[in-house]
This record gives C-alpha cells, sequence and structure tokens, in this order.
C-alpha cells in the first residue's frame, strides 16, 4: 500500500493441554509455550506497532504463589521488549546454574510464566493514546478468582458512548472512557453478578465458603456471561479472554468482521488473528485450522476440554474484505489467490487505458503488499497476448516466415522492478519543507528501465485511501523515469466511506475519492447536493442508529466511478510532466475474487452494523462543520 495506513490488532491465545514436563521432555525445554508465542506474535506484527502483551495464568499454583502474570511495552520494539521481560528471570537463573533453570519443577515455582496458558496481544491503537495503560491485555483483579478477568481483543465499537452510560447505570465509575475499558467492565459487571447469585444458591444449599468457590469454578456458565455482556455491542470484535480459576474464551461479533482462528490437538488449543500463523507455527494443514463461527465462542475449560458455543445470533457474514486486500499476511493459501485473481481481473481495464500498445508499456509494482496483485495482473496480461497470438497465426494459416514467427512467439509483458521502497526515513526535522524533502525520498526507482518519452509505466498498488503517499513521493520519484504516461492501478475499489471496526479510516476529508467527488459536486454547480446532505444528516443527527440512513452516498451518486478516477488523477497530476491516469477495481470483481469475504463498507457505504450508518453521518457532519475529530 502506498498510503501509510494503520493496522489492525492482532491476539494470540495457547492453552497447553499437558503438564510442562511433557513438553521438556518431548521438546526438549519448558519454555515451549513461551517460545510459541513469541513466534506467533512476531509473525503477527503487521497487525500493530504500537505495543505489545502477554499474560499467563498457572492452573496448579499454590496458596500465596502468584497464578497471574502480565507484562507490556509500548516501546519501540514491543514484542522484544515483552518476552524479554518474560525471559529475564530464567536467563539469569540459568548464568548461574543451566540445569537449574530449565527444569520445569523449579520452573512451576519460581518463574511466572511457567503456566499453561497464555494470551498474547499486538495493538494498534484506533481510540485514545499509546500510553502503556492502553496496551492490552488489561486485568480486572480480584481476591476472588472466579471475578478474576484478563481480555485482550482486536476490536472497535460505535456505540461505546451508550455503554458507557449503562455502566454508569449500575452504579460504576469507570476509570476512563474508551471500548476497551467499556468491554473489560461489561463483562465484569456480569461476571459478578453471576458469581454473586452462584454465591447466594450455594449458601442456601449449606456449602462452606471454600466449596462453594470449588464449585463456582466448575459451574460458571462463561458463554451466559458473555451473552448478557454482549448483547448490546454494536461493532466489529474478537475478543479473548483468561478467567483467574482456569477458564478461557475468544468470542466473535456476529458478523464476522475481524477475523479469528483455532487450531486443537491433544498437546495443545491455539487461537490466532491469522490462520497462517497458526499453520507455519505448528506446521499444520489450513484444513484442521478452523475460524470461530459467528457470534460464537470458543470456550476453553480449566479440565482442557473446549466446545463452541453461540454467544449472539449470527448475522450475514460481513468479514472485512479489506483484509483480503492488505492487512492479513500473504503467506495464507486463500489470501495468496485472492489477491492475484485481483489483479488478474483489472486486465482488460488496464488494456484500454494503454490503448492495448503492449509494447511500449512496462508493468511494475509499489511494494510491498501490492506483489501478490501484481503477479495476478501479469497472468492475465499473458492470457490476452497468447489468446492474440492464437488469433494471428489462425489469420496467416501458415503464411509467417520464420523471424515473423519466432518474433510473434517472444512477445510478452514487459516487466521491471521499478519502484524500491527505501529504509525507513527518520523525519528527525522539524521544518515542514525539510519534512517533505525526506518523504519525497522513502521510495526510489531502477533506473534505465523506462524508454524516456516512449513507454507507459503502470504501477500495480492494492489499494489508494489518501493519495498523500503517491503525490508527494512515488509519482514523482517515477517521473524522473521520464515516462510517457504513468498508470496507477488500484487492485481495490476507490475507498469512500469511513471505517469504524478497527481500522484507522475514520475521517471522510482524508479519502482522496471524496475530496475528488465534493471538487466534481463544486465545479458542476451541484454543490446544492452537499448542503442537502449536511441537512439531512443533521436531522437525524438524535435518532436511534437504527434509524439513520447514509445519506453521504447521495454525493456520488451523479457521477461514474470513471470521472470520480479521473478527477483523483487531476488532484495528482500538479508537479508531474507524465500524464497521470488511475484504474480501480470494481466492487463487483472484488466480490468474484473474494466471494466469502463481502464486507465492502469502504466501498459502498453498506455497513454491516447499525452503528456504521451513525458514524458516517457523524463524519460528513464534522466534515461540514470543520472539526478534525474522530467519528466514533
Amino acid at each position: 500500500m502506498s498510503d501509510s495506513l494503520k493496522h489492525e490488532c492482532g491476539i494470540v491465545l495457547l492453552r497447553l493441554l499437558k503438564p510442562l514436563e511433557y513438553y521438556h521432555i518431548k521438546y526438549g525445554s519448558w519454555l515451549y509455550g513461551i517460545n510459541k508465542m513469541y513466534l506467533m506474535m512476531e509473525k503477527q506484527r503487521n497487525r500493530g506497532q504500537d505495543g505489545a502483551g502477554l499474560a499467563c495464568l498457572k492452573l496448579d499454583a499454590a496458596p500465596g504463589q502468584q497464578y497471574l502474570s502480565r507484562v507490556r511495552s509500548n516501546s519501540s520494539r514491543p514484542i522484544v521488549e515483552t518476552f524479554e521481560m518474560v525471559k529475564r528471570p530464567v536467563v539469569e537463573i540459568m548464568s548461574q546454574n543451566h540445569d537449574l533453570a530449565m527444569n520445569p519443577e523449579y520452573a512451576k515455582k519460581n518463574f511466572d510464566f511457567a503456566g499453561q496458558i497464555f494470551l498474547g496481544h499486538l495493538r494498534y491503537g484506533t481510540f485514545g493514546k499509546n500510553n502503556i495503560e492502553n496496551v492490552h491485555p488489561v486485568m480486572r483483579e480480584s481476591n476472588w478468582k472466579t471475578k478474576t478477568l484478563v481480555l485482550a481483543g482486536n476490536f472497535n465499537l460505535t456505540n461505546v458512548d451508550e455503554l458507557f452510560q449503562q455502566l454508569q447505570d449500575y452504579g460504576q465509575h469507570p476509570k476512563n472512557y474508551s471500548d476497551t475499558v467499556t468491554i473489560l467492565e461489561k463483562i465484569g459487571f456480569r461476571l459478578d453478578e453471576m458469581n454473586e447469585i452462584m454465591v447466594q444458591q450455594y449458601k442456601r444449599e449449606g456449602y462452606s465458603r471454600r466449596e462453594i468457590s470449588e464449585m463456582i469454578e466448575k459451574n460458571l456458565d462463561v458463554p451466559e456471561v458473555l451473552k448478557k455482556a454482549s448483547h448490546q455491542w454494536d461493532g466489529g470484535y474478537v475478543i479473548a479472554g483468561i478467567l483467574g480459576y482456569g477458564d478461557a474464551f475468544v468470542m466473535r461479533d456476529p458478523n464476522g468482521i475481524r477475523p479469528v482462528s483455532y487450531y486443537a490437538d491433544d498437546e495443545i488449543i491455539v487461537v490466532a488473528s491469522e490462520r497462517a500463523v497458526i499453520q507455519t507455527v505448528f506446521n499444520v494443514s489450513a484444513s484442521v485450522v478452523h475460524e470461530i463461527p459467528l457470534g460464537s465462542a470458543l470456550w476453553i475449560r480449566k479440565n482442557g476440554e473446549y466446545s463452541i458455543a453461540e454467544i449472539n445470533k449470527a448475522g450475514e457474514r460481513k468479514s472485512c474484505s479489506f483484509e483480503r486486500i492488505y492487512f492479513s499476511r500473504g503467506s495464507d493459501e486463500q489470501i495468496y489467490k485472492e489477491r492475484k485473481k485481483l489483479g488478474e481481473l483489472l486486465t482488460h481495464p488496464i488494456l484500454k487505458a494503454i490503448e492495448y500498445d503492449l509494447a511500449n508499456t512496462v508493468f511494475s509494482f509499489i511494494p510491498n503488499t501490492a506483489e501478490s496483485a501484481f503477479y495476478g495482473v501479469v497472468k492475465g496480461i499473458e492470457t490476452y497476448m497468447l489468446e492474440t497470438k492464437i488469433e494471428k497465426l489462425i489469420e496467416r494459416n501458415g503464411s509467417m516466415s520464420h523471424e515473423e514467427l519466432r518474433s510473434l512467439i517472444n512477445e510478452r509483458p514487459r516487466v521491471e522492478k521499478i519502484a524500491i521502497k527505501d529504509v525507513k526515513l527518520r523525519t528527525f526535522i522539524t521544518d515542514d519543507n525539510d519534512r517533505n524533502e525526506l518523504v519525497e525520498h522513502v521510495y526510489d526507482v531502477t533506473y534505465g528501465t523506462i524508454r524516456p518519452g516512449v513507454d507507459r509505466l503502470v504501477m500495480i498498488d492494492d489499494s489508494i485511501v489518501r493519495g498523500t503517499t503517491l503525490k508527494r513521493s512515488i509519482l514523482k520519484i517515477l517521473d524522473r523515469l521520464a515516462p510517457k504516461e504513468i498508470v496507477i492501478v488500484s487492485s481495490s475499489p476507490q475507498i469512500r466511506y469511513p471505517d469504524c471496526y478497527g481500522i484507522d479510516m475514520a475521517r471522510l476529508s482524508d479519502f482522496i475519492a471524496f475530496q475528488a467527488v465534493i471538487e466534481l459536486l463544486r465545479e458542476t454547480g451541484r454543490s446544492s447536493i452537499i448542503n442537502q446532505v449536511y441537512r439531512k444528516c443533521k436531522e437525524q443527527e438524535n435518532k436511534p442508529k437504527d434509524q439513520l440512513v447514509n445519506y453521504v452516498k447521495e454525493l456520488y451518486a451523479p457521477f461514474t466511478d470513471e470521472e470520480i478516477s479521473q478527477r483523483i488523477a487531476q488532484i495528482l497530476q500538479p508537479g508531474i510532466k507524465a500524464k497521470v491516469k488511475l484504474v480501480f477495481q470494481t466492487v463487483e470483481n472484488l466480490h468474484k475474487a473474494c466471494p466469502n469475504d463481502t464486507g465492502d463498507w469502504f466501498f459502498t457505504g453498506d455497513y454491516p452494523t447499525p452503528g456504521g450508518n451513525k458514524v458516517v453521518n457523524r463524519a460528513f457532519i464534522n466534515y461540514i462543520e470543520g472539526r478534525n475529530d474522530r467519528a466514533y
């Protein structure tokens, strides 16, 4: 992706089903669980670089011994620092007595993270500041294990205001205003409530205090707690939790907006945001890694038994298509195929844009995530050229000379590595002009690959959000090669509407497609539409969210996709000598390439939850009123 777009969060939950001695004997170290957590978090680091955290629960801790531990980091190397903190006590003992440090029995008594349940998190914060208190896992501690709760998640709620008010109505005083605290306290309130109900029930039945604690651990209905806590949540979420006595869970929103997969055998149960990570770290096939169903939770009991429980009724599957286009790791088999297909489906729009002049066109891509789509484009162009060759051979009916035949057979797409993403340049200079100068050099080019004034240059990108990097860096550096024309091809459709489910795309004014349509409305004498949409948004501002309509769609209605693309090209053109064209994917072809992940609200404005319309409504009001606030 050419634009800098923050990733979503990532989670990992690992439950060891055997004693630590088992892993020491079979795998050579009681650190097996810690090492696997490190690998899974490193392989999901694409999902968040603001912070990392790890929690660990010991199931067999004696009274008075610490049974729940947590470390978090918001440093520039959060994953590394987190695991350095975890392993530091082990390393210290190892330097004195290696055998003692590697003894599982000693480890369980002396090392905080020598446990059986691990919960890890990688954070990008869409809500709140990036201080250590906002880094997951978050904890709600109690002297009662059955009331102690640890949470981590990949989520964003659109109705935090409503839920926050509910907590106050319960009589609570939440320590701050965020969806993390709101979720923690909503689940915690219902957990406390169920504990109190069970305490009173077992008291009436004559059990002692100690017996009551044991009975609650055996019989606490975790799915019921989650049902009561989450039935009014509006948003996209995967929430993972550990209860102090040893149960664990991972729950998913009813539309499956956020991804999550799990794998289980007789040694482990593991959950991660990305399927390919589980495959790689545990060397298992995709066929045994499963999605947690929509609206359901994977519930792992203290005894290691697990089940899938329905928490909220499943809705229409609207899993995020941006996961497929950009966010998720491209090493997943299905995602790789889908990204290639997205590129292949752009073949004919590209051919039209270059006027079918393949002899004078060079194909390349903007590193690094557009590479898979680029392979699809090349495949599509090769297929087109093959069909053209067949037609020419049939037309000539054997009359071609040897030289003509050789020339025809040797025709192939001209492919070059044009753009090179340079090392990340640190903008240590505070002056804006100097900083812009640095931004221009984020990318470099391979010189001598283009015939100046003759060749077109087709560059594949996976998406164009703000267009900032294209305008300030990529186009300027490509223009140094002096191509006749630069065609930027996006494997995703035009991004027109804000996200509210966990991606950093909250302000309408940031989107270059939105900027383009506002300019078109004003230049074509349709400014009244802007005012009408604002009035409609204001009129419904205080209505219940399930009654709201996405009137922002009316801004785009007067224009074709091609007209908007042309205006985006004009916005990017100033300062560029070569002519600039843009080609975008269609929504129809997006769904052809990614048929199982149809969450397309970024492009269509069709939000899967009522809170989406609330957010786009607020985003447009903020734009008109000149507020630079988030819309949720």
